[in-house]
């Protein structure tokens, strides 16, 4: 027997079920094979699932494979528009969450990382571990609003000693025409793309990384962004 409580659970399970095969449904033209798109929808599934890790194997075996060859291949080698499943998530967000009120936020993470063969992986400062350590740097952009919050962007920092050596740069599939970007330009080009896209926002936020860098708060002053920005206590203004 189901009581009103189960039933009301089991309801919403259906109903975001049914939202993200419609998401899915959504950004199938950013993907050119058919196998690729489907393991997009099991992926997204397994993602949303009760997974501890949410690495390959993991993952892997959330969405009922018996090994992480396949999610590997969608990560690494897949032919699929990157860009435009992030312009079908920016459109998403903004039908959902759209509100002018809302904030525009950027700031970066850390992943940490073995090895010197991931893209941009080098000893750098990380947030989440706190100190110095071997890992990669994501600088993201996102939308927080009074019905909720969501990523809009994301960009891979690449230090010097990464992109000073193109060779490195090549083996690990970097473009020769991606040059060295500070972390403060990644987020301008990333905000940039969202007023392009009419994101509804009153202001943009940030931590110290991103106020004390007078270029990146004079472009913003060009554009007429109200910001909030924090800066170092050393920082001269």
């Amino acid at each position: 027997m189901i009581d009103a409580g189960d039933a009301g659970q089991l309801a919403q399970i259906a109903e975001w079920k049914t939202e993200l095969a419609a998401l899915h449904a959504r950004i199938a033209p950013c993907f050119r094979r058919r196998e690729v798109h489907e393991r997009v929808g099991r992926y997204l599934a397994a993602l949303l699932g009760p997974v501890e890790r949410r690495n390959g194997w993991q993952v892997a075996e959330q969405s009922g494979e018996r090994t992480p060859d396949g999610v590997q291949r969608l990560l690494r080698t897949a032919c699929w528009d990157a860009e435009a499943v992030r312009d079908d998530l920016r459109a998403y967000v903004i039908e959902h969450l759209g509100d002018p009120d809302a904030v525009l936020v950027i700031d970066e993470t850390g992943f940490l990382k073995k090895g010197r063969k991931s893209v941009g992986v080098a000893r750098q400062y990380s947030g989440t571990a706190g100190r110095i350590e071997n890992g990669q740097i994501g600088v993201f952009l996102a939308y927080v609003g009074p019905c909720g919050h969501a990523f809009l962007d994301r960009a891979l920092y690449l230090p010097k000693e990464w992109t000073d050596d193109r060779e490195r740069c090549r083996a690990a599939g970097i473009p020769d025409a991606v040059a060295f970007a500070t972390k403060p330009a990644l987020a301008q080009a990333m905000l940039q793309r969202a007023f392009a896209a009419e994101v509804p926002a009153a202001w943009v936020t940030g931590d110290s990384v991103y106020g004390n860098d007078s270029k990146l708060r004079f472009w913003l002053q060009e554009q007429q962004r109200p910001y909030v920005v924090e800066v170092a206590s050393n920082h001269l203004v």
